[in-house]
């Protein structure tokens, strides 16, 4: 199994008393792929979603990644996601966005799409629309035009019912073999089982705890040996995500999560991500759900829904998502703790934790791509 960082520009209740809460928040998040990447970290994630108060105001994740190609060296610079709705980014200039930050970072990107977070943000761009599996459509119609217009020396152009082009070169190819690896963002059972047979790998930010994995695997993996793929290689990959604390012991690291926000976090998931089913009982915005206490983080990680501990103890938690089989395991960080405090779990997953999972010094979606 391998592992990423998600970042997202989580600002949260910040902004309340610091007026650069938000540019402290973006510039947190580069350091902390940086010392990802310094720390064996395999794949960086960069959300974008657009309209999202406090919860992500990581809106340009091109120019973002763009910025990490030069500042990192080993690391791959995931879109989770790239939006190719054509009201909200043209097909081709996504296209073109990719081959450059695919030439930026040499061949370190990763490919990640999806259709938006839910009705704030989508009714921004597609005013009047009253059923958000309208955007499966149109993403539908999309995906399987991007390896064209990279592989074609003339992109034979395109009509279709939401956006059209006629023949055109486009530019830049992508850098090296046929080009980055193509990934999902999947939340039900059915978008697991249609991403395996279209050959894409999942970005499975809705999966919650190990037990999810079940249902998981058997919608994709069932399904990936018989995928037709839209992209030059079948990308054989589930991962998902999980918050993560790692502190020298384990009291220190719950006490980190107790004063992290968590609660915050997730009512602000359920405020926006209208289309996740919510839990019974979860507090309707503006409520929220009430300050965790260490009871709670402790029952939490009993239920495998936070990674929390020392260094053995996360080892131990990591590996009970590798059993499930995941691919890879990419913590999200998006929460109140101190830059310190997030830095040091870093260090320590990556000194501790990784080399004891992930020995393989290649990355997964690199020998797929290279066996083109």
């Amino acid at each position: 199994m391998e592992f990423g960082l998600f970042v997202q520009g989580y600002v949260g209740k910040r902004a309340e008393t610091d007026p650069l809460a938000e540019h402290k928040a973006l510039m947190e998040e580069t350091e902390y792929v940086i010392q990802a990447d310094k720390s064996g970290f395999k794949y960086a994630w960069a959300s974008e979603h657009h309209f999202l108060e406090e919860y992500s105001h990581l809106s340009a994740n091109d120019v973002f990644l763009g910025y990490l190609a030069h500042a990192t060296e080993r690391i791959h610079l995931g879109s989770g996601i790239f939006n190719p709705l054509a009201q909200v980014n043209h097909p081709v200039k996504v296209a073109e966005k990719v081959a450059m930050l695919d030439h930026l970072s040499e061949g370190r990107h990763e490919f990640g799409s999806g259709r938006g977070a839910g009705s704030h943000e989508i009714l921004g761009f597609i005013p009047g629309v009253t059923d958000m599996n309208y955007t499966k459509e149109i993403w539908e119609e999309t995906i399987a035009e991007f390896p064209k217009m990279w592989l074609q020396e003339e992109y034979v152009g395109f009509k279709g019912k939401h956006w059209q082009l006629p023949p055109r070169k486009i530019f830049p190819k992508p850098y090296g073999k046929a080009h980055p690896a193509m990934w999902y963002a999947a939340g039900s059972p059915p978008s697991y089982a249609m991403a395996a047979r279209k050959g894409l790998g999942v970005l499975g930010f809705s999966v919650q705890k190990v037990s999810d994995m079940e249902w998981v695997l058997d919608q994709y993996k069932s399904n990936i040996g018989k995928a037709e793929p839209v992209g030059a290689f079948v990308n054989d990959n589930v991962m998902v995500t999980s918050t993560a604390i790692c502190a020298p012991t384990h009291a220190e690291a719950v006490r980190i999560a107790a004063t992290g926000g968590l609660h915050y976090l997730q009512s602000l998931v359920f405020r926006y991500h209208d289309t996740f089913p919510r839990p019974e009982g979860f507090p309707v915005w503006p409520e929220t759900l009430p300050e965790f206490n260490e009871e709670i983080i402790e029952l939490l990680i009993a239920e495998e829904l936070l990674i929390c501990g020392d260094p053995d103890e996360v080892l131990t938690q990591c590996k009970r998502w590798e059993q499930a089989g995941a691919d890879q395991l990419s913590f999200g960080m998006p929460i109140g703790i101190s830059k310190e405090d997030t830095l040091q779990s870093i260090k320590l997953i990556g000194e501790h934790v990784i080399p004891k999972i992930d020995t393989d010094p290649v990355h997964r979606t690199t020998r797929f791509r290279e066996a083109v």
